[in-house]
């Protein structure tokens, strides 16, 4: 449980991770992310794909206040000093023609590797090149990413009765996509191919997002992470300045207050 005051000073990390935010949709939580990022800095943010939503921009404009508070946010942590990284993902492929340039201070990489606290090397990618589904099916891919829309939608109904009933946020969607055991296939799949990936960077780990999976586990062999989403679960990972890789589930139960932030959940590793 956070209720830290507002304007107390940030949370430092050595490093934060960020992935698919999806800005420009209707279901991204830009509203959680900007109090996160109010509440959370580090010498390094990444920013692991998927952070602006290029898919459904195209399909319809949908860019209100605070998806452009975010972006604002993060600029103003670049320019007060914290190197920013943006890895591309498939949703901002657009970006990945901008790789090796900088803009307003944040980094364009097409992936990178990230020495933690504790000389450990992590492979950094959105993970998109690793989904068969994206690289060779690209239709499907799009088919899919409107019925996953849909389930949001119908995911934000079901929300907001739960609200009116006094029961806390629950994702319908995340719990269905779990329940389905090809998908649960696919992401053990989806895992196995990055560790493997990271292992031929000759790293020792892998951080990536892609998925909406978050996670942390050393199941492969080596460490693997997934940043997870702002969609569904509100989630990103930390690293502490002893090393240590976190996730925090930053949730709430109400609107926050002057005096509360929202409930968050740690996640050690």
């Amino acid at each position: 449980m956070s209720d830290r005051p507002t304007g107390s000073e940030p949370r430092r990390f050595h490093a934060i991770f960020l992935s698919d935010v999806h800005l420009g949709t209707k279901g991204c939580q830009a509203d959680k992310l900007l109090d996160f990022l109010r509440d959370h800095d580090a010498e390094t943010i990444y920013l692991v794909g998927d952070i602006i939503d290029g898919w459904a921009l195209r399909a319809g404009w949908y860019w209100p206040q605070s998806h452009n508070d975010v972006v604002q946010k993060l600029l103003r942590k670049a320019r007060k000093g914290t190197r920013i990284v943006y890895v591309p993902g498939n949703h901002d492929e657009v970006l990945r023609d901008y790789c090796g340039t900088h803009f307003g201070g944040v980094e364009v990489v097409e992936h990178t590797t990230h020495e933690g606290r504790d000389g450990k090397r992590y492979l950094i990618v959105h993970g998109d090149h690793f989904d068969l589904v994206v690289t060779q099916a690209r239709w499907l891919a799009h088919l899919g990413d409107r019925a996953y829309t849909a389930a949001l939608t119908l995911n934000r109904v079901f929300n907001g009765a739960r609200r009116r009933l006094g029961f806390p946020y629950w994702s319908l969607s995340q719990w269905l996509k779990l329940k389905v055991k090809n998908a649960v296939a696919y992401i053990g799949e989806f895992e196995r191919t990055l560790v493997e990936e990271a292992n031929r960077h000759d790293a020792d780990g892998v951080i990536c997002g892609h998925i909406h999976h978050a996670a942390i586990h050393d199941q492969y062999g080596i460490r693997y992470i997934n940043c997870g989403d702002w969609v569904e679960s509100c989630t990103a990972i930390v690293e502490h300045e002893d090393g240590r890789f976190e996730i925090v589930r930053w949730t709430e139960q109400e609107a926050p207050t002057q005096t509360t932030r929202p409930r968050l959940v740690q996640e050690a590793a």
